[in-house]
């Protein structure tokens, strides 16, 4: 009667086996996991590491802005045109002005908001690692471009802070986030799960945690 009673409990109890079985199926998942967000994370975790070093040390990185300025003039019927173009309006130029000013000064305008006045259209052109803008005179057709540009470190700067990147690179940030996310939640699962072979894990992490909470609670103003 004992006996037969122990029975069924002896059977709903997991066995060594089944535990090891779904302890190397969930192994071999976040291992396929850990290095499928590793891969898809590489390059841009090490653009931001890198950027994040030049950031920090942007006083010390000497960088020589470099202006460049280019006229042209509009011609007598594109400037008619403008005629009926509102005094005061942010819309973008028409779109025969945008071809004209992408052919004659390198640069595309087109869907670009602009800051017209009764005298002047500007357009802003911004972009990582430079700025500049595109005006337009109402009376003489005169435009001119101008451009600054400060470097490849000021361009990656601000990749990394994703200034005047676009839609695609705004984008890309997410993407890279989320895969960074899953690589170190996979990578802490790993090393939860291996850390009964390894002492020092949970001193290293707790002090991975642990260093910048100190200095942030102690040296930060």
């Amino acid at each position: 009667m004992t006996d037969a009673a122990a029975k069924p409990v002896a059977k709903a109890a997991p066995s060594a086996r089944s535990m090891n079985g779904a302890r190397a199926f969930w192994l071999k998942e976040l291992h396929r996991w850990h290095w499928i967000s590793a891969g898809l994370s590489l390059a841009g975790m090490l653009l931001f590491a890198v950027t994040g070093i030049t950031l920090n040390h942007a006083a010390q990185i000497p960088a020589e802005p470099v202006t460049v300025e280019t006229t042209a003039t509009l011609p007598a019927p594109l400037l008619e045109r403008l005629s009926d173009f509102p005094d005061e309006t942010t819309d973008p130029v028409p779109d025969a002005i945008a071809r004209w000013v992408s052919s004659e000064l390198d640069v595309s305008v087109a869907g670009k908001p602009t800051e017209t006045a009764p005298d002047e259209i500007y357009v802003a052109l911004k972009g990582p690692g430079s700025d500049g803008w595109v005006t337009i005179d109402r009376a003489t057709g005169e435009a001119l471009k101008e451009t600054t540009t400060r470097g490849w470190v000021a361009y990656v700067n601000d990749l990394h802070k994703g200034r005047d990147t676009g839609v695609v690179w705004y984008w890309f940030i997410d993407v890279f986030a989320v895969a960074c996310i899953v690589f170190t939640i996979t990578g802490l699962t790993l090393l939860w799960l291996h850390a009964r072979t390894r002492a020092s894990t949970w001193p290293l992490v707790g002090l991975g945690i642990a260093i910048p909470v100190i200095i942030a609670l102690i040296f930060i103003h």
